[in-house]
């Protein structure tokens, strides 16, 4: 008894359109595994530096700055701040906090993100916000985000402190806070560091194992399904039992 072959036509088609999805999905993850494998790396280096004063790294490219450690001497503004909207912490509701610290002895404003405080889950009230007197020197690292924010309508910053906003958007936030410049990046905080609320930064939100062990389970799904294809649309079981029983 030789090897047959039937397919049917609607498993086939199936069979043809997810075993190729799955695949790329596997690639897909290791390529998110790699990422994060960067960005720790980024990381660690960047974080083995000396810290600088932030009005120092002005002229420096973005792509050098992401997780420089920083300082900044000067003043916050009582009750000028923004708040980070919709920031979630331990599966609480909350905002972070970005004061502006107009730096001591320089025509320089730099936004520190404070790190994170509760909110009303009703939004009926905005959180109150510990303010922070003096001159005070602060300690933390350059936060460049990975992309554009993805915002559904453009942000309103018209009005009065505190200005609530969905998205970082220096081009935006920089005219409303009226300095005579402002460092282009967000300082956030060390968790030490005089002024810090709740911070918890994470510099990945997914180790780079758990990609690896997804793409794992998408080339094991996609081997299971060809091999599961395979054994419907032939003869082939029938063949393994048959040889096993000569051979048993």
């Amino acid at each position: 008894m030789g090897l047959r072959f039937e397919p049917e036509w609607r498993i086939t088609l199936f069979t043809l359109v997810m075993v190729p999805t799955m695949i790329a999905l596997g690639f897909w993850q290791l390529g998110r595994a790699e990422e994060k494998e960067s960005l720790a790396a980024a990381w660690e280096r960047q974080q083995a530096q000396p810290p600088v004063p932030v009005q120092t790294l002005l002229n420096r490219s973005p792509g050098t700055l992401a997780y420089r450690p920083a300082t900044a001497t000067g003043q916050f503004r009582d009750s000028e701040y923004l708040l980070l909207d919709n920031r979630i912490y331990r599966g609480q509701f909350g905002y972070q906090v970005l004061g502006i610290l107009d730096l001591d002895q320089a025509d320089l404003a730099v936004l520190v993100n404070r790190g994170w405080v509760a909110g009303d889950p009703a939004r009926r009230t905005l959180p109150p916000v510990p303010p922070v007197s003096g001159v005070v020197t602060v300690s933390g690292h350059v936060y460049i985000p990975p992309g554009d924010p993805y915002l559904l309508q453009k942000q309103q910053l018209e009005g009065g402190w505190p200005k609530l906003v969905q998205a970082i958007e220096m081009d935006r936030i920089a005219p409303a806070v009226g300095a005579g410049s402002v460092f282009p990046h967000v300082l956030r905080l060390d968790r030490d560091s005089p002024s810090a609320l709740t911070v918890d930064w994470k510099v990945v939100n997914v180790r780079a194992d758990k990609h690896t062990g997804y793409a794992v389970q998408w080339f094991t799904m996609a081997a299971v399904l060809a091999i599961f294809y395979i054994l419907r649309s032939s003869n082939a079981w029938q063949l393994l039992t048959a040889k096993r029983g000569r051979s048993g």
